[in-house]
């Protein structure tokens, strides 16, 4: 029998044989069998009313508060890793993007955004084609980037709370693979159109997924913190003018 079954079962009984001293010493002081019974039967009576506070009222309470202290968690995991890697990343994969215009248009978001305004940008970019021209990337640079990335991404895996968030798992799973395909070929200048095309193919999966997460994350950022999304605004890897630095008028 397992631990935790066997606690469950101990903890049972002397429960169970808590209430019968008590109701038998109940008896034994009082000699009142029948009111003994009444209270008995009316306290049956109630137990549906108590699960049903605390199964469906109390219980979803609390678990919409563990909830959000989860999602919370979730979030401070995703700004990590946009801050250290995502965004860096989301700048070099940019620049092999031959259809970007259409894209950036979509992405310089300001203080006025609505959350009406992101769903249409999501909207827009789930039907939008991805494209990676590979003569674009510095393949060998890129790959030294992912590899040095490697520790980080994996204690960012090692943490729990990112499996409750599909479409980030999806991301670094993505990453990942890109990764170890990458680490597999030797000369990367060299390879065959073919393998190239392939090598695209993982960029682009990577490029795409990487875009979706950063748009979510900035509309949480705007919603709850004007000050980190101010920031990440001014780094945003799809607006040109962007700067850092604040200037007059700013």
């Amino acid at each position: 029998m397992k631990e935790d079954t066997r606690w469950k079962l101990v903890a049972g009984v002397l429960l169970v044989t808590l209430t019968l001293a008590m109701l038998t010493a109940h008896y034994l002081v009082f000699q009142d069998a029948h009111h003994l019974f009444i209270f008995f039967i009316g306290d049956l009576a109630f137990i549906p009313i108590e699960v049903l506070i605390i199964t469906l009222i109390i219980d979803q309470m609390l678990e919409s508060r563990e909830k959000k202290r989860r999602l919370e968690k979730l979030n401070m995991v995703i700004g990590v890793f946009f801050s250290r890697f995502g965004t860096p990343l989301l700048a070099r994969l940019t620049r092999a993007d031959p259809t970007i215009e259409k894209v950036k248009q979509h992405l310089v978001i300001g203080n006025e955004w609505r959350n009406d305004m992101f769903r249409d940008v999501q909207t827009f970019l789930n039907s939008y084609s991805c494209s990676i021209t590979i003569d674009r990337v510095d393949k060998a640079a890129l790959r030294e980037y992912l590899i040095s990335q490697e520790d980080f991404l994996l204690r960012l895996v090692e943490n729990p709370v990112i499996f409750e968030h599909e479409s980030f798992t999806d991301l670094i799973l993505a990453i990942n693979h890109l990764t170890e395909e990458m680490k597999a070929r030797g000369d990367l200048s060299s390879l065959p159109r073919p393998d190239q095309a392939h090598l695209a193919s993982d960029i682009c999966r990577a490029y795409s997924l990487l875009v979706l997460e950063w748009l979510k994350y900035m509309e949480y950022l705007k919603d709850h913190y004007p000050y980190l999304f101010s920031l990440a605004m001014r780094t945003n890897p799809f607006d040109d003018s962007a700067s850092v630095v604040f200037q007059q008028g700013s």
